[in-house]
């Protein structure tokens, strides 16, 4: 199977502490490579985990926290130093083009790469990337400002044809397309055979759900329902359940109660406080609900 994998290049909240970085990731799939959140200092992060630059094509920036995009300006002007001209896509909130547009121009910079700015909303579930490989969604959470979370979805394989059962049905090589899109076919004879008699199942599609910030929401459930992988902020421990609603933040015993009743494969925390040099008491206070929780530590690749 096709590697699907993410590489977390920044898990802390806010700031820099505890050797910890501001929230970005990279989502590899299909041969694509997707940056998701940009916070200061990702470019050096990228760098540090020997991440080919030039393969990311698409950005995704959750919400407009600077603590979500600060590196976003560094890495455009160093694709620029370094003679980028392949198009880049950035999918974010619509007033992040006003805000790179007013650095380039007050550097004057000229890019010899274009930029293709698509707005996100933080209305409803949105398709906003439909590639042969994948789909990629937006979808509300809750937070201070608007924020979405993004969902990748891999594309169903073809059905996989049944060699041996092909010979006895005497099938027409001209109609393997059409039986692993899933189509009855006719034999030499005109006989119809139904294309469970043919076929099995290809693999599954896998899918990651990436939250950013957001106190607990529970609408995106539905969303999110049977995620191979939720990526779910934890700023706080439950004993702070007052400051993270005061700053519209989840808990991680919050992140482990939207990861149970979406029947999430596996539950990925990030997005720490400073307030903790420790990440294993959020890790244990999660499980007491869900037992298959991961930390989010920087450097590390988790597979979907």
């Amino acid at each position: 199977m096709t590697d699907f994998q993410i590489t977390i290049l920044g898990s802390n909240s806010a700031i820099s502490n505890h050797g910890r970085h501001p929230t970005a990731q990279l989502v590899s799939m299909h041969q694509l490579q997707f940056l998701v959140d940009c916070g200061e200092g990702t470019q050096e992060r990228l760098h540090e985990n020997k991440i080919k630059w030039f393969k990311i094509d698409y950005i995704f920036i959750s919400h407009l926290h600077g603590d979500h995009y600060f590196g976003l300006i560094g890495l455009l002007t160093t694709f620029n130093l370094l003679k980028r001209t392949a198009p880049l896509t950035i999918f974010a909130p619509k007033d992040l083009k006003k805000i790179i547009s007013m650095q380039l121009k007050a550097s004057n910079t000229s890019l010899n790469y274009l930029i293709k700015f698509v707005s996100t909303l933080d209305d409803e579930k949105r398709l906003i990337l439909d590639l042969p490989v994948c789909e990629v969604y937006s979808f509300p959470l809750k937070h201070k400002i608007p924020t979405t979370g993004f969902l990748f979805v891999e594309k169903a394989e073809p059905r996989l044809l049944d060699l041996q059962k092909l010979e006895k049905y005497d099938i027409a090589k001209s109609d393997y397309k059409l039986l692993k899109q899933g189509f009855d076919v006719k034999d030499k004879n005109g006989k119809k055979i139904k294309n469970s008699l043919l076929t099995t199942k290809g693999k599954s599609p896998r899918s990651y759900a990436f939250c950013s910030d957001t106190m607990y929401n529970l609408p995106m459930v539905k969303i999110i329902k049977n995620v191979d992988l939720l990526y779910h902020e934890a700023t706080f421990l439950n004993e702070h359940l007052q400051r993270a609603n005061e700053t519209k933040h989840s808990t991680a015993l919050q992140a482990a109660q939207i990861a149970k009743k979406a029947n999430a494969k596996k539950l990925l925390l990030g997005h720490f406080s400073s307030r903790y040099l420790d990440l294993s008491v959020l890790q244990e206070e999660a499980q007491t609900i869900f037992k298959n929780v991961v930390l989010a530590i920087e450097g590390e690749v988790f597979k979907v």
